[in-house]
């Protein structure tokens, strides 16, 4: 069974490939924490390093934004240079942190990975057993 927070993962992945990314890496780790989706975009030399949170109505956390404190955003920083370090052809690119927020609910349907859907911001899909909504997407959050 996928956890929610690796579905918010795919869903927030298969958005930006509709927006002109190629996917380079998903949840890439390094000794410092991990990256959910590593992004290049298709017409620049640019890397997205993109933090995805999933949650419920109602949250604690205001849709995860609070969750992405100035320690976490170190840890991720972190692990970016060592992607970098590792994959030395994206040295010059430009580089950008975003956060995507994802709004989940229970759905009794089940449906598949839905790649021909249209995701668009602040409208409710079905995928993958559950009602998503890309609630915002921050581009250079931090």
């Amino acid at each position: 069974m996928t956890s929610i927070g690796k579905i918010g993962e795919q869903f927030v992945a298969q958005w930006l490939i509709s927006e002109g990314w190629q996917i380079l890496h998903q949840g890439w780790r390094s000794p410092w924490g991990e990256i959910d989706i590593i992004a290049q975009h298709s017409n620049s030399n640019t890397i997205i390093f993109v933090e995805v949170k999933t949650r419920k109505s109602r949250n604690w956390d205001q849709n995860g934004i609070l969750a992405i404190t100035a320690q976490k955003q170190t840890k991720i920083e972190q692990t970016a240079s060592c992607f970098l370090g590792e994959y030395p052809q994206f040295s010059t690119f430009t580089c950008r942190f975003d956060v995507a927020l994802v709004n989940h609910q229970p759905h009794n349907q089940s449906s598949s990975n839905n790649t021909d859907i249209a995701i668009k911001i602040g409208k409710p899909i079905q995928w993958q057993g559950y009602q998503l909504t890309l609630l915002t997407y921050i581009e250079a959050a931090f």
